[in-house]
């Protein structure tokens, strides 16, 4: 997380689909006691579950030994989700674009376009292991 964000909450998760639930109800919390506008609560939801859903697919490869950790940072205008896996990380910076036309019709690749196009901004730290998601509050 950038400077000056403080550590208001966290979680720990295996890394198992059954597990994601309590990812929602931390992003419900979070936004609630943030009194995050409405309009902006489902870009959250969306951005924070595909990172943690890619975590633990890509990430952890579904080793439910290994978990999925969250950290939520509060800033006076924006907060922030960090989602990190213990896997091998990946390489960030060349992905294919899951809009160019030979990727239009496949069922995966966009879940890191869908989290840019959702949050304030998008970091990627230790290899991909850690991502940040930053949203505003308003």
């Amino acid at each position: 997380m950038k400077e000056g964000f403080i550590q208001i909450d966290s979680l720990s998760i295996p890394s198992d689909f059954g597990s994601v639930h309590k990812v929602e109800l931390l992003i419900d919390n979070v936004c609630e006691k943030l009194e995050v506008n409405e309009d902006y609560y489902g870009n959250v939801l969306i951005a924070v579950t595909e990172a943690v859903n890619n975590a633990i697919i890509h990430g952890n490869k579904l080793n439910i030994g290994l978990n999925v950790d969250l950290f939520v940072g509060d800033k006076e205008t924006d907060f922030c989700f960090s989602v990190k896996d213990y896997g091998g990380g990946f390489d960030f910076d060349n992905l294919p674009d899951p809009t160019a036309p030979e990727n239009i019709e496949k069922e995966d690749g966009r879940g890191i376009f869908l989290m840019k196009s959702l949050a304030e901004e998008v970091e990627f730290i230790d290899d991909g292991r850690n991502v940040n998601i930053y949203f505003s509050k308003v």
